[in-house]
């Protein structure tokens, strides 16, 4: 196992903000404050040099060689699942499927569960706070089966109402797909809870992990939830690649969903049966480099300790709302009681591209828009918001650069 460079108990978080050269950048000749981990995160040194490696002296195609390359490509990329399966405490390492990122896993278990299992007049139950990734493929598949899209709404402080979610599951409900913390509003969901409510509905469940993961411990089994899918970039690791994990009876009982090379048993041209679980999802020449650098970032995340992790950020973000909420006409969009990472907020007189344009004239990076997320935006009747996320390399100083960094922006709309 390669070991990441770091250890919280010898070094503070400013001295982990050395792993990230990007940070020492300047951007406009102002130090980068970069504030859309939501986005994506930074990755640091070590997970870029250990993709580098990789590229330079180990590269080679995995499973169908008997070389030493390919021998030693198989063992890596085989060991990421294994990585992944532990940090995330699923029962199987073949419950781990390689995707493209959390889009391309929620359209699998949307086309390969979904097509397979939806008919006319079934339900599949979404929340209002979704990211475009988890309503769109769900509503490809109910256009297909004729099954209903139904929506658990949010209240006004930005928290799902779970009343009206007991109201909505019924026999007919087939599939519960929750995000588990809004991308857009940062409100944590209570997804155990949910998925409960869901089984006991006789639904299976699906929650998009993409922002829950960079940020806490994730216990697949305490959640119990049937399917969960997140990214490697949000996580310091590469972009393109990405997790499904699945109960592995309902992965055994889905049919492929592309076809090609290494998901097959055997092919002719009368018939073609398929390879087991998790290769039968994972068709062509994988992302090899991409598997070994998020195994490398479970890593680096672990030896600061998710735990850690998640101190640092509540911290972070206690003290920016409580800053934040200073500034004269500052507006928060969603003021869960549980929230993570993720400060999102309008000015009335101040368009949100507007703020974004001058701060980042001053090196500051934030992301402003809908956020892939525009039913949530209808919901509080604002056509955008800006929002400032959070990692656990970010300090106050960052911080205190965004609050002059808003009130210098300001003194051009006054």
């Amino acid at each position: 196992m390669e070991q990441a460079a770091v250890n919280i108990s010898k070094a503070g978080f400013d001295e982990i903000r050395k792993d990230f050269p990007v940070l020492s950048q300047q951007v406009n000749g102002h130090p980068l404050v970069y504030l859309d981990n939501a986005a994506s995160s930074q990755m640091p040194v070590q997970v870029a040099d250990r993709i580098d490696r990789y590229h330079r002296f180990e590269h080679s195609n995995v499973h169908r060689g008997i070389h030493t390359l390919s021998q030693k490509a198989t063992d890596y990329y085989e060991a990421a699942r294994k990585k992944i399966q532990v940090f995330i405490n699923a029962a199987d390492e073949h419950e781990i499927i390689y995707t493209t990122g959390t889009t391309d896993s929620i359209n699998l278990v949307a086309n390969s569960y979904g097509l397979t299992n939806f008919s006319e007049g079934d339900e599949v139950i979404l929340t209002e706070m979704e990211h475009h990734a988890n309503i769109v493929p769900w509503q490809m598949a109910a256009q297909k089966t004729g099954a209903i899209i139904k929506v658990i709404p949010v209240t006004d402080s930005g928290e799902l109402d779970i009343e009206a979610y007991k109201k909505l599951l019924s026999p007919r409900t087939k599939m519960v797909s929750v995000i588990h913390i809004s991308n857009a509003l940062g409100t944590v969901n209570p997804v155990k809870e949910i998925v409960d409510l869901a089984h006991e509905a006789g639904a299976v469940t699906l929650i998009d992990g993409a922002q829950s993961i960079p940020h806490q411990n994730i216990d697949i089994q305490d959640i119990d939830t049937d399917f969960y899918v997140f990214s490697a970039h949000k996580m310091c690791g590469p972009t393109g690649f990405g997790i499904l994990y699945g109960k592995k009876h309902l992965l055994d009982a889905m049919p492929p969903y592309r076809g090609g090379g290494d998901m097959i048993d055997k092919v002719t041209f009368e018939e073609t049966t398929y390879n087991e679980v998790p290769f039968r999802f994972e068709a062509g020449t994988p992302p090899i480099a991409a598997s070994i650098g998020l195994s490398e970032a479970i890593d680096y995340l672990s030896a600061i300790g998710m735990d850690a992790i998640e101190a640092r950020e509540s911290e972070l973000v206690e003290y920016a709302e409580a800053e934040l909420r200073k500034i004269d006409g500052l507006r928060f969009i969603g003021e869960a009681e549980n929230r993570a990472s993720v400060l999102s907020f309008v000015f009335d007189h101040i368009h949100a591209s507007d703020l974004g344009t001058i701060l980042d004239k001053q090196g500051i990076a934030v992301r402003t828009g809908h956020h892939c997320a525009q039913p949530i935006m209808r919901r509080f009747n604002v056509p955008a918001t800006t929002r400032a996320s959070l990692a656990f390399y970010n300090n106050r100083d960052d911080i205190d650069r965004l609050i002059e960094g808003i009130n210098y922006t300001k003194s051009f709309f006054e």
